[in-house]
């Protein structure tokens, strides 16, 4: 799988500044136990340790830190042909890593299955709190009841525009979804083979992210229950928005998120933007190295006056169940996602922008990025992370929502039913699961 197709799971990006004084959101009830780890005594004699993640150049990283600690080695693998899968493989067959890369969205879905080990034993570990964005640590300590992975990265999101299509046809730069639509019937009209952007049905996190800005929460957790609200007025809002571009033949809907298709498609001038994340910014560099200085990264259009703007993706490193190492397990980890080298390195190599708030101080992401006409194209994705709702909860059955939604946006996309029925078929789906696992739920309002 290639690097772009990788970071769709792994997502990157951004925190502002001023997003440290934000509120923490919430992250409701567990739904399973997780192991807790007895003591954080550190081991006599050298220890390996096992870590798997789906980061490109994530091995020069870890060659950094072996290299410093000759008694704390780690091992590292590259899982992204099927990171899910294997984790899933490893933990029932009781192999699991020391360390895995997981996604914020699939912490709760793991946990329910007791995936991780609880090392809040540790003072390394409830000491590094501080050196995150509160929402992260949130999601990663399950609202403060452990610590059982550590931010990696968020997935801030925002418009990018290829301005000398946009020059060329008299477009102006959309500030809100209506004037995208606006603007996307100009330029369809001026060249039917110019799109404005793509639709991939097969891509749940992408749309989650959107969902995510309108303020559609998924799920809640109130009264020793969840409730669930996929389909909310809010997601009909963001899926009848989509399902108007689809039927008008304003967006493509044959590109699934970084195939060779996609690249081709953008290669050939034939679309003009790319709703996205921070760190898709590497994307482009690295797969059109020709389209230099032809790309612009400008604020996410807005619903109306509301200046929300969306999450898609991020990922934390989690402590597995099985780890015998807590302590060693925690000193890599907390180095891995807080020291200003390493952060450095993983900017560069791999794409992501940090969660830690050290990440903010990295000379990369304050200076002008030399494919982007030299615009300091961070500093967008650093306001877009202050304008996230922080109060975004992930529930423990996501992984079959986000399934239930794919399947349904395909059938959608080929004429079967509308984006809007795929809401109700994921929230149908999600109640099912619970129930099937004896989780408490119900639709919600």
């Amino acid at each position: 799988m290639s690097s772009t197709v990788t970071r769709i799971r792994l997502a990157a990006v951004a925190a502002a500044a001023s997003i440290a004084v934000l509120a923490g959101c919430s992250s409701p009830a567990p739904s399973g136990n997780s192991a807790a780890a007895d003591s954080c005594a550190p081991a006599k004699g050298k220890v390996t340790l096992q870590y798997w993640n789906t980061v490109p150049g994530m091995d020069e990283v870890v060659a950094l830190w072996n290299k410093k600690n000759p008694n704390i080695q780690v091992e590292t693998k590259n899982i992204s042909n099927d990171q899910y899968g294997t984790i899933g493989n490893a933990l029932k067959a009781g192999k699991a890593p020391d360390l895995a890369q997981v996604g914020y969205d699939e912490l709760p879905n793991l946990r329910s299955q007791d995936a991780f080990t609880d090392v809040s034993a540790c003072k390394a570990a409830t000491g590094a709190k501080s050196a995150f964005v509160p929402w992260t640590w949130s999601q990663a300590s399950f609202g403060g009841t452990g610590v059982f992975a550590m931010p990696q990265d968020t997935g801030p999101m925002a418009l990018y525009v290829r301005s000398d299509i946009f020059k060329q046809h008299g477009l102006e730069i959309p500030k809100t979804w209506d004037e995208y639509a606006t603007e996307a019937q100009k330029l369809h009209k001026a060249d039917p083979n110019l799109s404005m952007t793509f639709f991939d049905p097969n891509n749940a996190e992408w749309f989650n992210g959107l969902l995510w800005q309108n303020s559609a929460e998924m799920y809640s957790y109130s009264g020793d229950k969840w409730h669930v609200t996929v389909e909310s007025e809010q997601s009909k809002q963001v899926a009848d928005y989509w399902q108007k571009l689809i039927d008008a033949k304003l967006v493509r809907t044959d590109l699934a998120h970084g195939s060779t298709q996609m690249y081709t498609a953008y290669q050939k001038d034939q679309i003009a933007t790319y709703v996205g994340a921070a760190w898709g910014y590497s994307m482009f560099r690295d797969n059109l190295p020709k389209q230099a200085g032809k790309w612009s990264i400008v604020p996410m259009p807005t619903w109306g006056t509301n200046a929300a703007s969306g999450d898609w993706g991020g990922s934390t490193v989690a402590f597995m169940k099985g780890g015998k190492h807590p302590f060693e397990s925690v000193k890599f980890n907390t180095w891995l996602n807080t020291d200003p080298e390493a952060l450095a390195l993983e900017n560069k190599l791999g794409g992501l922008y940090p969660a830690a708030t050290a990440g903010l101080a990295l000379p990369a992401l304050s200076q002008g990025v030399p494919y982007y006409n030299n615009e300091k194209i961070f500093d967008v994705f650093a306001d877009s992370s202050t304008k996230i709702d922080t109060g975004f909860t992930w529930g423990p059955t996501q992984k079959t929502v986000n399934l239930a939604l794919q399947d349904a946006m395909a059938k959608a996309t080929a004429g079967e039913g509308t984006v809007g029925d795929a809401l109700t078929a994921a929230q149908d789906a999600a109640l099912k699961s619970m129930k099937d696992q004896a989780i408490p739920a119900a639709a919600g309002e």
